[in-house]
């Protein structure tokens, strides 16, 4: 372990022996003591501007410029650190690069990096600029990268040697991408991003954002259609408030590890804007897979006290002899993307003596309900409201509905709409105003509200599949099925499985002069994985004579995914 972690750590555990209520944040609403006080208590900042790259990084490098915001580590061993200030250096070395190459405030940049370092950077240079960063997961196809350049109009690209070859096999298609930035070794027509860190000053002049000014792009697969576009803007941050403070329950003495690829919403939330408004450090273990083993090894080599990951981690992590192993330095654990089932929360602790507390929210939300410190953990529960959050399950006709009856999870936006929820989805006016009843943003998730405020989920109220954490659209596998020659017509539903929660299933009909096989079923599964990214594949495929339909012709998922799961 490098000197600089057994020294700054033993520092802030000494630090914190002497102060147990451990109130170090960056901003200034109180600790998570006591859930009803704070929830009653809590007011959003509401400035006019704001800026996460100035406001909060560059804040902590002039407070100390020794202070660790990230310790990396690989499969090999191979360790890298960044404070503070390391970070926000080449954030400005980066900007003059990104203003030099014509990237302007308010273009979209597109980011498809893994668990690099380059990644924490790059998005803190965007968000200086005042452009707009869009991340992406390493395993989209040419596709799909040029879809989202082509939906985004982006300008900018930045990757790494193998999606910097998918890139260029799109390119031509992709009127407005200018500049192509690549991580890894030169190649033409690309820039080079370390000789961008040894060429550029870090004399960058701060832009002033407004707080309502655009600063986040993701896509979110839906129901129907390709993945929307979910607008944030810069006071998403400060609605990472909640999730950095009450949720993960994090100060400045904690090594924090989120186990999320970067891609996802996720990586904001735990990975980014809730740990760092809190000061913590990062813990980053970049892998191309997921290792348990490897995962509990390094829980018991490094000083990591909190963690994130989504249940299926979990479900992996609990199949190890966890006795095997000290998890001394760990005190807090969270999972999020989906429930975590109880009996997986019960081992867990039994092992660790930790309880893992379920968190709540959208890629167009922050935190908005969880199972937080102060509260008495009901297993398989959401938990409760996030302070600033007022929610709810409603009607149809957006009355609050009583205890024990379920109904659409909500939030109320007027006359003030809480920090963290998304502007829009871009270019999509119908498919913002269906997320609106009345006062409401409807998250399109059901549950039901026990007597004592507790959140329970029921399911989706559409065919989105969350599978591991993963947001799959049926949509987007059924266009890769009907490509192939052998496809007639499919339907695609999401499907029970233990590790993973749910898989995609995909429910096909052969197009004339194919018969069903084994060797066909797999060839489907390797074609999807080629079309578009492959978690989108289906893991499960059942060829069918005929798909059940409305009277209109519409196919019903519903009936397929009910039969599915009631098996």
């Amino acid at each position: 372990m490098p000197n600089w972690v057994v020294l700054s750590f033993n520092r802030l555990w000494e630090k914190q022996s002497r102060n147990n209520e451990r109130k170090v944040y960056s901003v200034n609403q109180p600790n998570l003591a006591n859930y009803q006080e704070a929830y009653d208590s809590f007011e959003w900042e509401r400035p006019e501007y704001y800026n996460f790259a100035v406001d909060v990084i560059d804040r902590w490098a002039s407070q100390d410029p020794h202070k660790q915001a990230l310790f990396w580590v690989n499969n090999e061993g191979n360790e890298k650190t960044r404070t503070f200030q390391e970070i926000s250096t080449n954030s400005k070395k980066l900007c003059n690069a990104l203003t030099q190459a014509g990237v302007s405030r308010g273009d979209t940049v597109i980011v498809i990096l893994g668990r690099e370092v380059e990644w924490w950077e790059v998005f803190t240079a965007v968000q200086r600029l005042g452009a707009v960063v869009s991340p992406g997961t390493t395993q989209l196809s040419g596709k799909d990268i040029e879809y989202r350049i082509n939906a985004a109009a982006a300008t900018c690209v930045v990757t790494d040697v193998v999606n910097a070859e998918k890139v260029e096999a799109v390119a031509a298609n992709c009127a407005t991408l200018r500049t192509k930035i690549i991580t890894g070794a030169g190649r033409e027509g690309w820039i080079d991003y370390h000789q961008c860190m040894l060429d550029c000053d870090d004399d960058f002049a701060p832009v002033a954002t407004r707080a309502d000014e655009e600063s986040m792009c993701y896509f979110t697969s839906g129901t129907t259609g390709y993945p929307k576009m979910t607008m944030h803007t810069h006071n998403y941050a400060i609605g990472h408030q909640p999730t950095g403070r009450y949720w993960l329950d994090l100060g400045e003495s904690d090594l924090h590890w989120n186990i999320s690829d970067t891609g996802w919403a996720k990586a904001a939330w735990s990975s980014y804007f809730g740990p760092w408004l809190c000061g913590a450090t990062l813990f980053i273990h970049n892998s191309s897979g997921f290792s348990a083993a490897q995962t509990l090894q390094y829980l018991e080599k490094y000083p990591v006290t909190t963690m994130c990951g989504a249940p299926t981690i979990y479900r992996m992590l609990v199949l190890e002899d966890l006795t095997s192993y000290d998890f001394s330095s760990l005190r807090h654990c969270v999972g999020a993307g989906e429930p975590l089932n109880p009996e997986i929360i019960e081992i867990w602790k039994n092992a660790t003596g930790i309880t893992i507390r379920d968190g709540y929210g959208q890629t167009e939300t922050a935190i908005l309900c969880g199972s937080f410190p102060c509260i008495e953990p009901r297993f398989g529960s959401m938990g409760k409201p996030a302070p600033g959050i007022k929610l709810a399950v409603i009607d149809d006709e957006g009355n609050e509905l009583p205890a024990r009856q379920e109904g659409d999870i909500a939030v109320l936006i007027e006359p003030d709409k809480p920090q963290g929820v998304f502007k829009e989805y871009k270019n999509d006016p119908q498919r913002t105003a269906d997320t609106r009843r009345g006062p409401w943003y409807i998250t399109g998730d059901r549950a039901y509200v026990d007597d004592d405020g507790y959140f329970w989920f029921v399911s989706r109220a559409d065919d989105v599949i969350l599978s591991a954490g993963y947001r799959i659209g049926p949509f987007e596998v059924e266009s890769a099925l009907i490509e192939h020659a052998a496809v007639a017509e499919s339907a695609v539903v999401s499907s029970p499985d233990e590790t993973r929660g749910e898989i995609v299933k995909a429910f096909v009909v052969l197009a004339p002069g194919y018969a069903a096989s084994e060797e066909l079923a797999l060839e489907l599964q390797n074609h999807v994985k080629q079309i578009t990214a492959p978690y989108k594949y289906p893991r499960k495929l059942e060829f069918v004579e005929a798909l059940p339909k409305t009277v209109s012709g519409k196919i019903r998922r519903i009936e397929l995914r009910e039969k599915e799961w009631s098996q």
